[in-house]
C-alpha cells in the first residue's frame, strides 16, 4: 500500500487541493514505479489499469530509462538548459541529478499541474551548487503561460539553446486539444540548436489492451490517446532527428554492454524520439 501524501500549500501559500477525490496520472505512475506518494484512489485506477495490461510497469520502467539516457546524451551534446514538463512525483534520480552529474552548471525547470507535486518539490531542488533548478504549477496545454511562468523564474536563458523534455505527457493531450500545435509552440519559443526529446505510448502492438487502458483513463477523468509511430513522428515535424529516430524507448540508445534486451515491443508500447531545431 502506498503512503499517504502530506496536505500542502500552493505556491501563492493558500492550502492547495490535492484532488484526493480522483486520481491523477503522475500519482498512478508513480505507483507503476513502486513509489509511495500515491491515494488509495489512484492505486485503485492503477491496479485497474495494471489488470487490463500487467505490462505497464514494464513501460513506466523504460520510460525513466529512456529519460536516463536522453538527458544524458543532451547534457554530452552542450545542452546546459532544460524544461521538463509533466515532471511527475520526483522520482531519484531527477533531470537535474543526471545532468549535473555531467555538467554542475546545468539550470533545470520542472513543470506539472498535478499540486502533490510541489510538496515534494524539495527533492527538484536540491541541485548543484554551480546549477539551479525551479518548479512551477503550470497546465501543459497553455504553452505561452508555462514559458512566460518559466521566464519569470529567471533561471532559464531563451537565448541560448534548451532541451524540452516531454516524456509520457503527450498522450494525455488528445487531438481535440491541439497536440501537434502545443509542440510547435513550445518549440517556436525556444532557440536554434535547442531539442525535444518526447515519449509517447502507442497501440501499434495491442491495439485491443491500450483501447481499454485508454477507456480505463477516461472513465476515471483523464482525457487519453495512445497514438501510432507515424502520429508520433508528427510531434518532430520541422525538427531534425536524432539518430536512431523514433524508435521504441529501449531501443533508444540503449547503454553499451547492457546486451540485448528481452523485452518485446508488445511490453514497451512507448515511442521516443530526441530531434534538434535548426
Amino acid at each position: 500500500m502506498g503512503e499517504q501524501p502530506v496536505p500542502g500549500r500552493g505556491q501563492d501559500g493558500n492550502e492547495a487541493d490535492l484532488g484526493q477525490d480522483r486520481p491523477h496520472s503522475a500519482r498512478m505512475y508513480d505507483y507503476y514505479l513502486g513509489g509511495k506518494t500515491n491515494y488509495a484512489v489512484d492505486r485503485e485506477a492503477a491496479q485497474a489499469v495494471i489488470r487490463l495490461f500487467p505490462a505497464i510497469e514494464t513501460v513506466a520502467r523504460v520510460n525513466r530509462s529512456y529519460m536516463h539516457r536522453a538527458v544524458h546524451f543532451l547534457t554530452q551534446q552542450g545542452v546546459r538548459q532544460f524544461i521538463d514538463v509533466g515532471t511527475g512525483i520526483p522520482t531519484s534520480p531527477n533531470v537535474h541529478d543526471i545532468a549535473q552529474s555531467v555538467a554542475p552548471e546545468c539550470r533545470i525547470m520542472y513543470v506539472d499541474n498535478d499540486p502533490i507535486v510541489l510538496v515534494y518539490a524539495d527533492a527538484l531542488l536540491d541541485g548543484a551548487p554551480e546549477g539551479r533548478t525551479g518548479y512551477i504549477q503550470a497546465d501543459a496545454t497553455q504553452p505561452e503561460a508555462v514559458l512566460v511562468a518559466v521566464e519569470n523564474q529567471g533561471i532559464v536563458d531563451f537565448d541560448q539553446p534548451v532541451a524540452l523534455s516531454l516524456h509520457a505527457l503527450m498522450h494525455f493531450v488528445p487531438d481535440p486539444l491541439g497536440p501537434y500545435d502545443i509542440v510547435s509552440r513550445f518549440m517556436d519559443r525556444l532557440a536554434p540548436g535547442s531539442y525535444l526529446t518526447l515519449t509517447h505510448c502507442t497501440g501499434d502492438f495491442d491495439s485491443k489492451s491500450w483501447q481499454a487502458i485508454t477507456d480505463a483513463y477516461i472513465k476515471r477523468g483523464t482525457p487519453t490517446q495512445v497514438r501510432s509511430r507515424a502520429e508520433v513522428l508528427r510531434f518532430f515535424d520541422g525538427l531534425q532527428l536524432v539518430d536512431p529516430g523514433v524508435v521504441l524507448a529501449h531501443q533508444w540508445r540503449p547503454k553499451a554492454g547492457s546486451g540485448p534486451s528481452v523485452l518485446t515491443e508488445r511490453q514497451v508500447s512507448l515511442y521516443a524520439g530526441v530531434a534538434r531545431k535548426p
